[in-house]
């Protein structure tokens, strides 16, 4: 009783003192810290409730939106989109502060969105995973077993047998009017559909609808989904986006279904492995308990988003590279004349040849500066409070690095906005890669999100480039423009396909040696 008093008398009021005393600097030092701290710029003219949203609505990219902000409020500015609040950043070095050192960390985490729950298999989509075990460990497992040099030096054979296939079939329609949108997007499906699934499409009516649900669920990533940015008004679905994602998944689950059942009956048959029997060779078949996905959700997930990067935006970047060249046709005669000189014209150019034909790589990298093949990268989180540069950025951030805006920085470029393969000859550019070091130049986007299969995109591109202008003479129809406008989605569409005139400019033995 007597300790308990002295206890009460004593000991108690010293404690109350000493926890107060202690609340009072914690306070103190939040208060000095949180006024020490600079925001970045906001941008005016948010709306109560929907915050900026208003301004990114309508028929215009959202990165051309985001870049006149920037030319209005700088390389780093705020808005509000709905409940969340966003940073918004467009040069190199603020971009570098973003994906270096411990900020990479802090930047690794993706958002829940929409298309992640409703299209991506609830999240088991690792490139819309969040930061964690599940994302590291399929990320790892894609990179291994698909991605890396050596595995895809031993597929060399399936990039060249498909592009050989393909300059066959255009052979057999020349001289004539061709839609090289529809034949850069057969090339570039069949050669992941074979690393992937052993498949090859010849162009049944079933194999077209999961084409066109495939750029359906291009267009939905890429869309602005109100839920997204206000949680709440989910159940509205206002645009009608999330009833699409519940559709366009039902289609292509359904393909996919087929596709694995397949592979676990053929199981022990002695068939070349593809990457399905490569998954589910890896994966366990029972339900992982970190991420709650069972291995038929995971590898119909990964085939999925594969097939959107891998196929989709590749062509997209055919497309664009060679509008370009028939908007800029001296580029193109140099393209040409560079082949004829290195390769000549009694042989086909080959994938070693690549790196004997500086302008064609020009070429390529010009094209991937001017149009990215995700204009904006992926969304990005902090998941604790950092700064860029000296900008306080709060724990729930989203970031949104503006690639498009970033590779057409006039400090940078000269002419921004021209198209101009010469510049990468110049002895200031010939060292930039596209490897996510060089940050005035990442159309891969940078650090641990940084798009895995560069490598296997680039090939594509470069093969596919070369052969198509080697072997053809093209023009367009009446020398009339290509129309560049540009469409919504991922990976910013071209909006009018792409119809040149074809010739051969080879031997005919040439294309029948194929």
């Amino acid at each position: 009783k007597n300790l308990n008093m002295y206890f009460l008398s004593h000991l108690l009021p010293l404690l109350v003192a000493w926890f107060l005393a202690l609340f009072v600097v914690r306070k103190y030092k939040s208060r000095n810290i949180t006024s020490a701290a600079i925001g970045a710029p906001k941008a005016p003219g948010a709306w109560p409730f929907i915050g900026h949203l208003h301004l990114l609505s309508g028929h215009r990219p959202v990165c051309r939106t985001l870049g006149l902000m920037a030319d209005k409020y700088g390389p780093i500015f705020q808005l509000q989109l709905g409940d969340h609040p966003a940073i918004v950043v467009s040069n190199w070095e603020m971009v570098k502060d973003c994906f270096t050192a411990n900020n990479d960390k802090m930047f690794a985490s993706r958002p829940n969105m929409a298309v992640s729950k409703y299209l991506g298999y609830n999240g088991a989509v690792f490139a819309m995973a969040p930061y964690g075990p599940y994302w590291r460990d399929i990320r790892k497992m894609v990179t291994v077993e698909l991605l890396t040099n050596s595995r895809l030096e031993k597929l060399k054979h399936v990039r060249t047998s498909e592009v050989n296939c393909c300059i066959k079939e255009l052979f057999s329609n020349c001289p004539g009017q061709v839609n090289l949108s529809s034949w850069f997007e057969n090339i570039t499906c069949n050669i992941i559909i074979r690393m992937l699934a052993g498949k090859r499409f010849t162009g049944c009516a079933e194999e077209m609808n999961f084409k066109e649900s495939i750029k359906k669920a291009l267009y939905l990533g890429g869309a602005f989904v109100f839920s997204d940015a206000i949680p709440w008004l989910e159940w509205m679905d206002i645009g009608g986006h999330i009833k699409a994602m519940k559709e366009t998944y039902k289609e292509v689950d359904s393909v996919f279904d087929s596709w694995l059942k397949q592979h676990i009956n053929s199981i022990g048959d002695g068939q070349q492995s593809d990457f399905i029997d490569i998954m589910l060779s890896t994966l366990p078949e029972e339900i992982n308990m970190e991420s709650g996905y069972n291995r038929d959700a995971i590898i119909k997930a990964t085939t999925l988003i594969l097939i959107m990067t891998a196929s989709e935006s590749t062509a997209e970047t055919l497309i664009w590279a060679l509008s370009l060249l028939m908007n800029n046709t001296q580029s193109l005669k140099l393209a040409q004349n560079e082949l004829d000189e290195q390769i000549g014209r009694n042989k086909w150019v080959e994938e070693s040849d690549i790196k004997n034909l500086p302008y064609l790589q020009a070429i390529v990298k010009e094209t991937l500066r001017l149009y990215p093949p995700g204009p904006l990268a992926g969304p990005r989180e902090a998941l604790e409070d950092c700064y860029i540069d000296k900008y306080h950025i709060k724990k729930g951030t989203r970031l949104i690095v503006n690639l498009w805006k970033l590779q057409r920085d006039s400090r940078i470029w000269e002419d921004p906005n021209e198209f101009k393969p010469e510049r990468w000859i110049l002895k200031e550019h010939t060292n930039i890669n596209f490897r996510g070091q060089n940050f005035e130049y990442i159309p891969f986007s940078s650090g641990r999100r940084m798009c895995p299969g560069l490598t296997f995109a680039t090939q594509v591109v470069h093969l596919t480039l070369a052969k198509l202008l080697h072997g053809f003479n093209i023009s367009m129809p009446k020398e009339e423009p290509v129309d560049l406008s540009e469409g919504l989605g991922i990976a910013l569409p071209k909006v009018e396909p792409l119809k040149p005139l074809l010739s051969p400019r080879l031997a005919v033995e040439l294309y029948q040696s194929l």
